[in-house]
């Protein structure tokens, strides 16, 4: 009876253990659940700073970025072109535009301004650009009447040899200057320079070439 009783006392004794380890290995699989929880949601954080940071700088490469401005000379129409080599002498009035174009994600208003038309660097006319504005990433179009004549050209120049070969080479430049505002938040001064050759076929009456830089 008593080796009964003894092993009827040792039996729950030995059941604890077992109980105390299975809550361990509760506890410490709900903290392996946990773990992996935050350490997702720390991945995705990271992806998602990561993201931000990616499309702040592809913004600031791109919208934020101000770029220069520019001004080219469109299609000429010649209205009259009159020459006459033994002189030396010329005269020439054409309609043309000046056109503005704005890559920026901003307007670019510019001052008013000259065009100047030249020939062998000496002024031969100009052509008055009012103040306006090019809007973003569109081009401002601005039509204008140009008269031109060899007045003030020295006797010694070349213009001559020149009128008899039936071609005239002159060059036109501008410089627009103003400020390009992109989003109510930037501000950048930019100045947007024209360097155009022109040949006349004299013979023609007509525009043999139109190069702009």
């Amino acid at each position: 009876m008593a080796e009964k009783y003894n092993h009827t006392q040792q039996a729950p004794v030995q059941g604890h253990p077992r109980n105390g380890e299975d809550h361990s290995t509760t506890f410490q699989f709900k903290d392996e659940i946990k773990r992996e929880k935050r350490m997702k949601l720390y991945k995705y954080i990271g992806i998602f700073i990561v993201f931000q940071i990616i499309i702040l700088t592809v913004f600031g490469l791109t919208v934020m970025k101000v770029k220069t401005p520019k001004v080219r000379l469109g299609a000429i129409n010649i209205q009259s072109l009159n020459s006459v080599p033994a002189t030396p002498s010329f005269d020439a009035s054409f309609t043309t535009q000046i056109r503005v174009k704005n890559p920026n994600w901003g307007p670019f208003k510019f001052d008013a301004s000259t065009a100047t038309f030249s020939y062998q660097g000496v002024p031969v006319g100009q052509v008055v650009i009012p103040k306006s504005k090019a809007r973003m990433r569109s081009t401002k179009k601005i039509g204008v009447t140009v008269s031109l004549n060899s007045k003030a050209l020295p006797t010694s120049s070349d213009l001559g040899s020149e009128l008899k070969s039936g071609l005239l080479t002159l060059s036109c430049q501008a410089k627009l200057s103003g400020k390009v505002e992109i989003m109510a938040v930037t501000k950048k001064n930019k100045s947007a320079q024209m360097d155009c050759a022109i040949v006349f076929d004299l013979s023609k009456k007509a525009i043999q070439a139109l190069q702009c830089k």
